[in-house]
Formats: structure tokens, sequence, C-alpha cells
């Protein structure tokens, strides 16, 4: 029988989806499950884009551009232009979802055996991308007693060697929700430019900052507009997931020229999902205001009544719609597995995911789990009450 590629073997799961089989069973003996594991939003997209779906009728279902329609870029670059980050269509390449936006941009400025600094926890699949590009990832922990802020500037510049090429961030964060400050993104640029690195930033969270915060765009640091590449995409913003659209932003022209003959080896963007994109940007202001502040109503109902368990700790996210909190258990794994194949409360039980997986360093995370608050009002507070019961019965349980 032939062997499998050794990149295939050391390709991660994904930690977010190992416990499907688990709540799927759960679900099968009657059991009502909150899935707070999963970034999949229950918000209504934008009717505008459902509405360029509905009225799509071509008569051919053309490729587009390899870097994406003209007028979608045109007016994508208008919308940066309006939140604050100077850029033009000649800096955008329309991407098949911010994943492909990232493995492009790693593939384009690096080698493999080349070493990628990123923050963790980060989104678990950086793993993967980086498995992909043949990248080694080397992680710096920030930790849950300081809120998971950028860790010190010291820590980031001892790991760099000599095979280091590029510092990965994700702003908001997922998986902890913590948003960088523009202090915290200027001493990184200072780090960016003496080592002349590359920086991604991915930006995919950027419409959603809480209690008066507001984000800093990577693309407006001082002194590195070749270093910095920004990753975006429509999944998060407009409720959009399904529609696999992201964008690799940089004014580095020679980035994006290489990045573009990826993306014409995989000849083209999805064209519907382009169609739909162009008309979301169209969504109104009053739109993203409902979101955000029923985001911030989800965060506060989740995160205080974690905090109002015995034993459990979870920072206050300024952004995106992910926490991580610190569970007075053994064996976060063994718990969220646990809480779907032994545990209900009136019947109901939750789905989160182990913050092991989004950490590089073996043995870190494993008292913490992420959750999405993405489910309404209701359901996050059901869900609450089922984590208490459950740490009340739960063996592993520790003081």
């Amino acid at each position: 029988m032939p062997v499998i590629s050794n990149k295939a073997i050391e390709m991660p799961a994904s930690p977010i989806r190992k416990l499907v089989p688990y709540s799927e069973k759960a679900k099968k003996e009657g059991k009502i499950v909150y899935h707070l594991n999963i970034g999949q939003p229950d918000i209504e997209t934008p009717e505008v884009a459902l509405s360029a779906i509905h009225n799509f009728e071509p008569k051919v279902l053309e490729y587009s551009h390899s870097a994406g329609f003209e007028s979608y870029r045109n007016k994508l670059a208008a919308y940066y232009q309006s939140v604050g980050i100077p850029v033009n269509s000649d800096n955008l390449l329309v991407t098949t979802g911010g994943s492909e936006a990232l493995i492009f941009g790693l593939m384009t400025t690096c080698n493999p055996g080349d070493e990628v600094i990123i923050p963790e926890p980060f989104y678990a699949n950086y793993n993967g991308f980086a498995v992909m590009a043949g990248l080694t990832v080397v992680p710096v922990t920030a930790k849950i007693e300081d809120g998971f802020a950028l860790p010190p500037i010291e820590e980031i510049e001892k790991k760099i060697t000599s095979k280091t090429k590029a510092i990965v961030i994700c702003n908001p964060g997922n998986p902890t929700g913590y948003l960088y400050s523009k202090e915290e993104l200027e001493k990184l640029a200072e780090v960016i430019k003496k080592h002349d690195l590359f920086l991604f930033s991915d930006e995919v969270y950027r419409e959603f900052c809480y209690d008066g915060s507001v984000p800093f765009s990577t693309m407006n640091l001082v002194g590195i507009d070749n270093n910095v590449i920004m990753i975006d995409s429509v999944s998060k913003r407009y409720s959009m997931c399904g529609a696999r659209i992201g964008t690799l932003v940089t004014r580095n022209k020679e980035v994006m020229a290489a990045a573009l003959k990826f993306g014409q080896a995989r000849l083209s963007p999805p064209t519907v999902d382009q169609f739909a994109a162009e008309a979301a940007l169209e969504t109104p202001q009053s739109y993203f205001d409902a979101v955000v502040a029923e985001y911030v109503q989800r965060r506060n109902i989740l995160v205080n009544g974690l905090n109002a368990i015995e034993g459990v700790f979870c920072p206050l996210p300024q952004g995106a719609f992910y926490a991580v909190a610190k569970l007075p258990v053994d064996d976060a794994d063994v718990f969220c597995q646990w809480l779907l194949e032994d545990f209900s409360f009136e019947g109901q039980t939750v789905m989160m995911a182990p913050a092991s997986g989004f950490y590089a360093t073996k043995g870190l995370g494993k008292q913490e789990v992420r959750l999405a608050y993405v489910l309404n009002q209701d359901a996050l507070k059901n869900a609450v009450k089922c984590l208490e019961e459950a740490l009340k019965v739960y063996p592993g349980r520790t003081k």
C-alpha cells in the first residue's frame, strides 16, 4: 500500500471539531447541546448580500480575474479607506477565504524550514497553514492572568533566530478576544523593522470591538509598509462564513505580484460569493451597531456568569466573540468530552473547545477552554447554568 506524505501525517486535526462525534451522539440520545465550540454566528447575513445571490442570473458562471473582480476590489479599497486604512485596489488580492490569504502570504514570503513567531494561544489553523508551507511555529506565551495581552517585547525578541521570517498576530484575537493597543503594535513594529521581518496581521474581527475600544490596523504602522501583510475576510463581518471570500492586503508590490501567481494557479476566487461580498459592502452602519450591541450583551452574560462560578476565571474580551476561561478541572480535554458523554442537566449540555489545541507549547491550556458567544442570550444563560452544575459533580474537579 502506498505511503502518504510526511506533510499529511504532520497536518493537525482541528481541535475545534474533534469532539463532533460525541456531540452527535449526545443529540441522538436526546440531549440539547449548546455549541460554544465554534465561531459560527447565528446573526443573520445582511439582506443586501442575500438579495444579490437571489438575483444573480448570469448566462455563464465565469471565472473572475485571479485577483478578484475589479469592481469588488475597487469597492473593497473604498471600504478600507472609510475605516482609515489608506490602500487602493492594487494592494488587494481576493482569496478563497481568509485562510487562503494567509496560506498564499506564508508561501510567498517564507521558505520551507523558516520560522514564524506567533503569540499563543492562537487560532489553531495557523498550525495547519504552517505545515502546508513547511514552516516551524515558534510560540511566545500570553498569559490569562494578563488578559492575554501581547507578551513582553523582550520575550518576543528572544525567540528571533536566523531562521525567523515573520510574526503572525490576530487582532482582535481568536481565541482570546484580546484587542492589541496602538502602543503594543508600535512596539511590535520596532522589532519588525529592526530585524526586517514580515508582520502578518489577521484583522477579520475588526468590526467587533467593545466598550469604546477602537481597533488600530497594522496597515497604519509607520516605517514598515513593505513588511505588513493584512489578512481579512467577509466571514465574520457579515456573518457569511459559507461565502469563502477573503483578502490579502499589502503595499509590498513584490509580495503582491508573487502572491498573484499562487492565485493564478488556483484560477480564481468563487464568482457567486464575490457578488455577494461586493453587495455586502452596502450594509448600513445600523446593522453593525445592532450586532455589536448584541455581542456585548452576550459577552456580559457569558463572562459574568462564568466568573460567578466558584473556581472559574475568564478575562473580559474587548473584541471578536470569543473568550478563554480557566476552569477548576484536571484536564479540559477530558472535561469537554465528559460533558458530552456523561453529563446532562435537565436534558442539556455544553460543547466547548479545549484550549490546549490553541497552544503550540505542550502542556499549556490544560485547564482552559475557548467559548464562542455566538448563541442567543437565553441559550448562553442555559449554557452557563449547565457548566455550573457540571463543575459541581465532575469527578476530576480541582480546588
